[in-house]
Protein backbone atom coordinates (compact mmCIF):
# COMPACT_ATOMS: atom_id res chain seq x y z
CA UNK A 1 0.00 0.00 0.00
CA UNK A 2 1.79 3.32 -1.24
CA UNK A 3 2.66 6.01 1.82
CA UNK A 4 0.74 9.35 1.24
CA UNK A 5 2.32 12.42 2.63
CA UNK A 6 2.07 13.86 5.55
CA UNK A 7 0.21 17.25 5.45
CA UNK A 8 2.51 19.98 5.83
CA UNK A 9 2.66 22.21 8.91
CA UNK A 10 1.85 25.75 9.23
CA UNK A 11 4.12 28.42 11.39
CA UNK A 12 2.22 27.44 14.76
CA UNK A 13 2.45 23.88 14.10
CA UNK A 14 -1.34 23.36 12.86
CA UNK A 15 -2.27 21.25 10.02
CA UNK A 16 -2.67 23.05 7.11
CA UNK A 17 -5.65 20.91 5.73
CA UNK A 18 -8.37 23.37 6.70
CA UNK A 19 -11.46 20.64 6.38
CA UNK A 20 -10.87 16.95 6.71
CA UNK A 21 -14.10 16.57 4.67
CA UNK A 22 -12.74 18.31 1.63
CA UNK A 23 -8.95 18.37 1.94
CA UNK A 24 -6.75 15.45 0.24
CA UNK A 25 -3.82 14.59 2.68
CA UNK A 26 -1.61 15.48 0.27
CA UNK A 27 -2.86 18.65 -1.05
CA UNK A 28 -0.44 21.13 1.22
CA UNK A 29 3.01 19.12 -0.30
CA UNK A 30 1.94 19.49 -3.42
CA UNK A 31 1.26 22.87 -3.48
CA UNK A 32 1.48 25.08 -0.20
CA UNK A 33 0.10 28.49 -0.07
CA UNK A 34 1.33 31.35 1.27
CA UNK A 35 2.07 35.00 0.95
CA UNK A 36 4.54 38.01 0.87
CA UNK A 37 5.01 39.10 4.88
CA UNK A 38 5.73 42.12 6.13
CA UNK A 39 9.06 42.26 8.34
CA UNK A 40 9.43 45.88 9.43
CA UNK A 41 10.14 45.48 13.34
CA UNK A 42 11.58 41.75 12.94
CA UNK A 43 11.92 39.19 10.59
CA UNK A 44 10.63 36.90 12.71
CA UNK A 45 8.76 38.54 15.43
CA UNK A 46 6.67 40.77 13.08
CA UNK A 47 6.79 38.74 9.92
CA UNK A 48 6.06 35.09 11.12
CA UNK A 49 3.59 36.09 13.55
CA UNK A 50 1.72 37.75 10.48
CA UNK A 51 2.01 34.36 8.52
CA UNK A 52 0.43 32.76 11.68
CA UNK A 53 -2.77 34.87 11.12
CA UNK A 54 -3.14 33.94 7.59
CA UNK A 55 -2.18 30.31 7.88
CA UNK A 56 0.34 30.41 5.91
CA UNK A 57 2.46 27.54 4.57
CA UNK A 58 5.23 29.49 2.47
CA UNK A 59 6.38 32.50 2.75
CA UNK A 60 8.28 35.81 0.76
CA UNK A 61 10.10 38.63 2.49
CA UNK A 62 12.09 41.76 1.32
CA UNK A 63 15.12 41.86 3.49
CA UNK A 64 16.23 45.14 1.94
CA UNK A 65 13.80 48.55 0.71
CA UNK A 66 12.41 47.52 -2.16
CA UNK A 67 12.32 50.41 -3.73
CA UNK A 68 15.72 51.81 -2.75
CA UNK A 69 19.44 50.21 -2.83
CA UNK A 70 20.75 49.88 0.58
CA UNK A 71 21.86 46.95 1.42
CA UNK A 72 21.76 46.25 5.72
CA UNK A 73 23.07 43.79 7.20
CA UNK A 74 20.43 41.43 8.93
CA UNK A 75 19.65 40.86 12.92
CA UNK A 76 21.80 38.04 13.72
CA UNK A 77 18.48 36.55 16.23
CA UNK A 78 15.62 37.31 14.10
CA UNK A 79 17.47 35.66 11.14
CA UNK A 80 18.07 32.67 13.24
CA UNK A 81 14.49 32.51 14.86
CA UNK A 82 13.13 33.00 11.33
CA UNK A 83 15.32 29.98 9.89
CA UNK A 84 14.49 27.66 12.66
CA UNK A 85 10.62 28.39 13.08
CA UNK A 86 10.82 27.35 9.14
CA UNK A 87 12.53 24.46 9.21
CA UNK A 88 10.70 23.36 12.00
CA UNK A 89 7.19 23.62 9.87
CA UNK A 90 8.51 22.62 7.04
CA UNK A 91 7.82 26.16 5.58
CA UNK A 92 9.66 27.19 2.24
CA UNK A 93 10.93 30.32 2.27
CA UNK A 94 11.88 32.82 -0.04
CA UNK A 95 13.31 36.23 -0.43
CA UNK A 96 12.00 39.31 -3.18
CA UNK A 97 15.02 41.47 -4.45
CA UNK A 98 14.59 45.28 -4.58
CA UNK A 99 12.36 46.47 -7.44
CA UNK A 100 15.39 48.95 -8.91
CA UNK A 101 17.35 45.84 -9.90
CA UNK A 102 17.68 45.73 -14.04
CA UNK A 103 20.22 44.18 -15.57
CA UNK A 104 19.42 45.97 -18.83
CA UNK A 105 19.84 49.42 -17.85
CA UNK A 106 21.95 51.46 -20.28
CA UNK A 107 22.75 53.35 -16.96
CA UNK A 108 26.62 52.09 -15.60
CA UNK A 109 25.30 53.21 -12.43
CA UNK A 110 21.81 51.20 -12.05
CA UNK A 111 23.77 48.43 -13.35
CA UNK A 112 26.72 48.33 -10.56
CA UNK A 113 24.28 48.89 -8.13
CA UNK A 114 21.97 46.30 -9.27
CA UNK A 115 25.01 43.78 -8.78
CA UNK A 116 25.52 44.71 -5.12
CA UNK A 117 22.08 44.84 -4.57
CA UNK A 118 21.00 40.95 -5.96
CA UNK A 119 24.17 39.68 -4.15
CA UNK A 120 22.85 40.97 -0.81
CA UNK A 121 19.81 39.70 -1.12
CA UNK A 122 20.81 35.99 -2.24
CA UNK A 123 23.53 36.30 0.83
CA UNK A 124 20.96 37.13 2.92
CA UNK A 125 18.67 34.56 1.39
CA UNK A 126 21.23 32.13 2.28
CA UNK A 127 21.81 33.88 5.82
CA UNK A 128 17.69 33.11 6.48
CA UNK A 129 17.16 29.96 4.94
CA UNK A 130 15.32 31.02 1.80
CA UNK A 131 14.81 28.43 -0.75
CA UNK A 132 15.38 31.04 -3.83
CA UNK A 133 15.63 34.93 -4.45
CA UNK A 134 13.11 36.57 -6.53
CA UNK A 135 14.23 38.97 -9.33
CA UNK A 136 12.38 41.00 -11.87
CA UNK A 137 14.19 39.93 -15.27
CA UNK A 138 14.22 44.25 -16.06
CA UNK A 139 14.16 45.84 -19.16
CA UNK A 140 16.56 47.18 -22.41
CA UNK A 141 16.64 50.94 -21.62
CA UNK A 142 18.33 53.79 -23.53
CA UNK A 143 16.65 52.50 -26.59
CA UNK A 144 19.47 49.71 -26.54
CA UNK A 145 19.43 46.29 -28.75
CA UNK A 146 17.88 43.51 -26.66
CA UNK A 147 21.01 41.57 -27.88
CA UNK A 148 22.85 44.05 -26.04
CA UNK A 149 21.14 44.17 -23.04
CA UNK A 150 21.32 40.42 -22.72
CA UNK A 151 25.25 40.49 -23.29
CA UNK A 152 25.19 43.10 -20.11
CA UNK A 153 23.20 40.69 -18.28
CA UNK A 154 25.08 37.69 -18.87
CA UNK A 155 28.52 39.79 -17.94
CA UNK A 156 26.67 41.21 -14.62
CA UNK A 157 24.49 37.92 -13.52
CA UNK A 158 26.75 34.69 -14.22
CA UNK A 159 29.20 35.49 -11.63
CA UNK A 160 26.38 36.17 -9.32
CA UNK A 161 25.20 32.84 -10.05
CA UNK A 162 28.78 31.35 -9.83
CA UNK A 163 29.01 32.58 -6.31
CA UNK A 164 26.32 30.45 -5.28
CA UNK A 165 28.55 26.58 -4.25
CA UNK A 166 26.92 26.41 -0.79
CA UNK A 167 24.88 23.42 0.13
CA UNK A 168 22.52 26.01 0.95
CA UNK A 169 22.29 28.84 -1.20
CA UNK A 170 19.15 29.81 -2.83
CA UNK A 171 17.80 29.21 -6.34
CA UNK A 172 18.10 32.97 -8.30
CA UNK A 173 14.11 33.26 -9.60
CA UNK A 174 13.72 34.70 -12.40
CA UNK A 175 9.69 36.80 -12.15
CA UNK A 176 8.63 38.09 -15.73
CA UNK A 177 7.44 41.59 -16.14
CA UNK A 178 3.66 42.48 -17.47
CA UNK A 179 4.82 43.81 -20.54
CA UNK A 180 5.83 47.26 -20.24
CA UNK A 181 8.81 49.27 -21.97
CA UNK A 182 11.15 47.29 -23.61
CA UNK A 183 11.03 44.27 -21.17
CA UNK A 184 13.40 41.26 -21.52
CA UNK A 185 10.85 39.04 -21.04
CA UNK A 186 7.18 39.04 -20.38
CA UNK A 187 5.54 35.92 -22.33
CA UNK A 188 6.65 32.42 -21.88
CA UNK A 189 9.14 32.08 -24.37
CA UNK A 190 11.36 35.14 -23.45
CA UNK A 191 12.79 32.94 -20.83
CA UNK A 192 14.56 31.41 -23.59
CA UNK A 193 16.96 33.69 -24.47
CA UNK A 194 17.58 34.92 -20.87
CA UNK A 195 18.57 31.23 -19.90
CA UNK A 196 20.55 31.05 -22.84
CA UNK A 197 22.08 34.27 -21.97
CA UNK A 198 23.12 32.56 -18.52
CA UNK A 199 23.90 29.21 -19.55
CA UNK A 200 20.87 27.68 -17.95
CA UNK A 201 23.09 27.97 -14.82
CA UNK A 202 21.72 24.79 -12.56
CA UNK A 203 20.65 27.10 -9.59
CA UNK A 204 18.90 29.69 -12.15
CA UNK A 205 14.81 28.98 -11.89
CA UNK A 206 11.52 30.69 -12.77
CA UNK A 207 9.07 32.47 -10.92
CA UNK A 208 5.72 32.63 -12.67
CA UNK A 209 3.12 35.12 -11.55
CA UNK A 210 0.21 34.80 -12.73
CA UNK A 211 -0.87 38.17 -13.37
CA UNK A 212 2.64 39.62 -15.44
CA UNK A 213 1.89 36.30 -17.30
CA UNK A 214 -1.57 37.40 -18.22
CA UNK A 215 -1.05 40.90 -18.58
CA UNK A 216 1.79 40.07 -20.95
CA UNK A 217 -1.01 38.17 -23.39
CA UNK A 218 -1.37 34.80 -22.24
CA UNK A 219 -5.09 34.18 -21.75
CA UNK A 220 -5.74 31.81 -18.60
CA UNK A 221 -8.91 32.23 -18.84
CA UNK A 222 -9.39 29.99 -22.29
CA UNK A 223 -10.20 26.88 -23.14
CA UNK A 224 -6.97 24.84 -21.55
CA UNK A 225 -5.39 28.87 -21.66
CA UNK A 226 -3.53 27.57 -18.05
CA UNK A 227 -2.30 24.54 -19.35
CA UNK A 228 -1.20 25.58 -22.63
CA UNK A 229 0.86 28.51 -21.22
CA UNK A 230 2.81 26.09 -18.51
CA UNK A 231 3.28 23.66 -21.21
CA UNK A 232 4.85 26.85 -22.71
CA UNK A 233 7.17 27.06 -20.31
CA UNK A 234 7.76 23.71 -19.64
CA UNK A 235 9.44 23.69 -23.28
CA UNK A 236 11.07 26.80 -23.32
CA UNK A 237 13.30 26.24 -20.16
CA UNK A 238 12.98 22.66 -19.33
CA UNK A 239 11.17 20.24 -16.62
CA UNK A 240 11.96 20.95 -12.67
CA UNK A 241 13.02 25.13 -13.64
CA UNK A 242 9.70 26.24 -12.10
CA UNK A 243 10.57 26.97 -8.17
CA UNK A 244 7.62 29.39 -7.23
CA UNK A 245 4.32 31.39 -8.38
CA UNK A 246 3.05 34.80 -7.57
CA UNK A 247 -0.62 33.97 -7.84
CA UNK A 248 -2.28 37.07 -8.20
CA UNK A 249 -5.86 37.87 -10.20
CA UNK A 250 -5.05 40.88 -12.67
CA UNK A 251 -7.64 44.20 -12.39
CA UNK A 252 -6.89 44.33 -15.87
CA UNK A 253 -7.66 42.09 -19.49
CA UNK A 254 -5.37 39.55 -21.13
CA UNK A 255 -2.75 41.84 -22.71
CA UNK A 256 -3.12 45.11 -21.08
CA UNK A 257 0.96 45.23 -20.09
CA UNK A 258 -0.45 46.68 -16.75
CA UNK A 259 0.65 45.07 -13.02
CA UNK A 260 -2.03 45.67 -11.31
CA UNK A 261 -2.73 42.78 -8.88
CA UNK A 262 -6.48 41.80 -7.74
CA UNK A 263 -7.49 39.41 -5.08
CA UNK A 264 -8.12 35.47 -6.02
CA UNK A 265 -11.27 35.24 -8.00
CA UNK A 266 -12.29 38.93 -8.00
CA UNK A 267 -10.40 39.76 -11.04
CA UNK A 268 -10.10 38.83 -15.34
CA UNK A 269 -8.50 35.53 -14.54
CA UNK A 270 -11.21 33.89 -11.77
CA UNK A 271 -10.58 31.00 -9.71
CA UNK A 272 -10.77 28.54 -12.42
CA UNK A 273 -6.87 29.09 -14.04
CA UNK A 274 -5.91 28.74 -10.10
CA UNK A 275 -7.53 25.27 -9.52
CA UNK A 276 -6.08 23.93 -13.30
CA UNK A 277 -2.49 25.35 -11.95
CA UNK A 278 -2.81 23.60 -9.17
CA UNK A 279 -3.14 20.30 -11.43
CA UNK A 280 -0.78 20.73 -13.82
CA UNK A 281 2.36 18.54 -13.46
CA UNK A 282 4.84 21.75 -13.74
CA UNK A 283 3.80 22.55 -10.61
CA UNK A 284 4.29 19.45 -8.35
CA UNK A 285 5.79 20.61 -5.03
CA UNK A 286 5.31 24.26 -6.41
CA UNK A 287 4.01 27.19 -3.42
CA UNK A 288 1.99 29.82 -4.19
CA UNK A 289 2.70 32.95 -2.78
CA UNK A 290 -0.12 35.80 -2.69
CA UNK A 291 1.04 39.27 -3.67
CA UNK A 292 -2.68 40.64 -3.40
CA UNK A 293 -4.71 44.04 -2.24
CA UNK A 294 -6.67 44.17 1.10
CA UNK A 295 -4.56 44.11 3.84
CA UNK A 296 -4.65 41.58 6.06
CA UNK A 297 -7.82 40.61 5.78
CA UNK A 298 -7.36 40.65 2.20
CA UNK A 299 -4.60 37.78 2.52
CA UNK A 300 -6.70 35.92 4.60
CA UNK A 301 -9.66 35.19 2.33
CA UNK A 302 -7.13 34.52 -0.74
CA UNK A 303 -4.95 32.13 1.10
CA UNK A 304 -8.07 30.35 2.28
CA UNK A 305 -9.37 31.10 -1.36
CA UNK A 306 -6.19 29.08 -2.75
CA UNK A 307 -6.32 25.78 -0.11
CA UNK A 308 -10.13 25.51 -0.87
CA UNK A 309 -9.22 25.88 -4.91
CA UNK A 310 -6.52 23.29 -3.83
CA UNK A 311 -8.68 20.89 -2.29
CA UNK A 312 -11.53 20.57 -4.71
Amino acid sequence: MPVRPRPRATLDGVSSNESPRTASLGAASRNPVGAHVPVAGGLASVGLSYARELGAEAVQVFVANPRGWATPSGNPKQDEEFRAACAAGNIPAYVHAPYLINFGSHTEATAEKSVDSLRHSLRRGREIGALGVVVHTGSATGGRDREVALKQLRELVLPLLDELTHDDDPFLLLESTAGQGASLCSRTWDFGPYFEALDAHPRLGVCLDTCHIFAAGHDLTGPSGMKQTLDLLVDTVGEGRLKLVHANDSKDVVGAHKDRHENIGTGHIGEEPFRELMLHPATEGVPLIIETPGGKEGHVADVARLKGLRSV
